[in-house]
């Protein structure tokens, strides 16, 4: 099944006491231009995330968001400095004892002491949490997927309903190019008469030209080559890889065909008829650059 290279995904999950989220969208793009934007403090994370991304898509500008909110984590510690208070403790006993003033010394007014309280960070655990945000991206990607497969199924189904008016198209071509080698024999039979009057006719002289005129404007082979290469589309389209580059690839040879029919053709009726074929394979060509 085709997917679209555009989609959006999301997913949230709490790691290590971290709230994470993790959001990604995707663009149409020649190739796959992953990047992943998260907190400083947290990039040792990103090549796993990348890593994991690369996994699911080949194909497409892809922006990766994740957030951390550490509000609820806890990963922050008061401590004394056990050492300073005693010096301040000391001091202030002797200043007491010296000046005889008295010891009334608490726990609040020596806490507002510069330095000492101090507040710490605890070290991250790096391997959990790259674990862990990579399995909220994995389940971002998996949202991500679902939304292209059902995009993707829409392009299909666009592509299909095309190429049934090309086929159509091609059908009305092929009908339409023994009639122009018929018109074409009866108006040089016309212009001979009238050339030539009563001198007559030569009829082996009307089948060469009208054979030559036969083997200049035959698009069988054009024909027969258009139905192979949507043939070939139709199976791009079901299949399970990434094909949106082949199948590019393809409409190229498409419109090489069409180009040709339009070359040969001496009738106004097929001159129309090639206009909306080249209309309708341009419109799948549009529709491809979606496809991954």
């Amino acid at each position: 099944m085709i997917k679209s290279m555009t989609g959006y995904g999301s997913a949230k999950g709490t790691v290590e006491g971290l709230n994470i989220s993790v959001e990604l969208k995707s663009v149409n793009n020649r190739y796959l231009d992953a990047s992943v934007r998260m907190p400083r403090s947290f990039l040792f994370a990103e090549d796993a995330v990348k890593a994991a991304v690369q996994k699911h898509i080949s194909r497409g500008k892809v922006d990766v968001f994740v957030s951390v909110d550490t509000a609820s984590a806890g990963d922050m510690t008061v401590k004394v400095n056990e050492a300073l208070l005693k010096g301040y403790l000391d001091a202030l006993r002797s200043i007491a004892a010296e000046y005889s003033l008295p010891d009334d010394v608490t726990a609040t007014a020596v806490s507002r002491f510069p330095d000492v309280l101090c507040v710490e960070k605890k070290d991250l655990d790096a391997d959990a949490i790259t674990a862990g945000v990579v399995e909220i991206a994995e389940r971002a990607l998996c949202d991500f997927e679902a939304m292209r497969l059902r995009e993707g199924a829409k392009l299909r189904d666009d592509v299909l309903s095309r190429l049934g008016t090309i086929d159509a198209l091609v059908r009305t071509v092929e009908e339409a190019a023994p009639q122009t080698v018929a018109e074409y024999r009866a108006r040089l039979e016309a212009k001979m008469a009238e050339v030539l009057g009563t001198a007559g006719i030569d009829e082996n002289r009307i089948l060469a030209e009208a054979a030559i005129f036969a083997d200049h404007i035959a698009v069988d082979e054009e024909t027969v080559r258009l139905r192979s290469h949507m043939s070939q589309l139709r199976t791009m389209i079901d299949g399970s890889s990434p094909t949106g580059r082949k199948i590019d690839f393809l409409i190229q040879e498409f419109n090489r065909e069409a180009n040709t029919i339009g070359s040969k053709c001496q009738s106004s009726q097929i001159a129309h008829t090639v206009v909306d074929l080249k209309s309708e394979i341009e419109k799948i060509r549009e529709q491809i650059q979606n496809i991954e």
